[in-house]
């Protein structure tokens, strides 16, 4: 047997170990991570079932335990950062319902003290026009006068006539009458006539004044107007 192999020699040889160089493979790398994403394009364009894409997809995204804790890290400070303004938005919310509440019952309170002010003040005014009311009648009329307030001082009507002829013997019903020689002034001639501001400092013009002071006197002096008017007639020149 011929010993010549010529050219075809080669095909025949035992194959030699290849020299894989690892700068080589790191440069394939980047090409065959493009080679898998253009796989994944052209198999989903070459109509494979969404289960098989799903299970690339999946394969594709998966993280590392590593990034699984760094975004739960980054989530849990997020969490708290909302639920810290929720509570914030709650509290301020709070603090705004308070404050409004406590503006509407100062508000209230405030119109209920301005009506109690007022009503007050409505009194007032009733009573100084039904007082001036009454001053006017008795200035017109103080024998209408006197006989109302007698009962004020415990005075039974049967008392009146004998009030009338004191009151006409003193001034004759004069509210003005004055003496000239003592000063004794008013209806029940009062001596000195400021004794009368005991009742009130209107006794110059006031014959309700001057009454109730009359009155007043004659039920600590002589008990009844027929005690006082008894004692009257039993002096002369009459006084009582």
């Amino acid at each position: 047997m011929s010993s010549y192999r010529g050219r075809h020699a080669a095909r025949h040889a035992a194959a030699r170990p290849q020299r894989v160089s690892t700068v080589g493979a790191a440069l394939r790398r980047p090409a065959v991570a493009a080679s898998l994403a253009l796989a994944t394009v052209a198999t989903g364009a070459a109509g494979v079932s969404a289960q098989e894409r799903v299970a690339v997809e999946s394969t594709a995204f998966s993280l590392s335990p590593a990034a699984l804790t760094q975004v739960e890290d980054t989530a849990a400070p997020a969490a708290d950062d909302q639920a810290r303004l929720a509570a914030d938005r709650s509290a301020a919310n709070a603090q705004k319902s308070l404050v409004m509440a406590q503006a509407e019952e100062a508000t209230r309170a405030a119109a209920a003290e301005a009506a109690r002010v007022r009503a007050e003040e409505d009194a007032r005014i009733a009573r100084e026009a039904e007082r001036q009311a009454i001053v006017d009648n008795a200035r017109v009329n103080p024998q209408a006068a006197a006989r109302a307030l007698m009962g004020e001082f415990g005075f039974a009507d049967s008392q009146w006539s004998c009030l009338n002829n004191l009151v006409i013997g003193e001034s004759t019903w004069n509210y003005k009458a004055k003496n000239p020689s003592s000063g004794a002034y008013g209806l029940f001639q009062s001596l000195p006539a400021s004794k009368m501001s005991t009742v009130a400092d209107d006794w110059a013009d006031n014959p309700v004044t001057q009454i109730r002071w009359g009155l007043q006197y004659i039920k600590s002096s002589y008990g009844t107007p027929c005690g006082a008017w008894s004692a009257w007639n039993s002096r002369y020149p009459h006084w009582y």
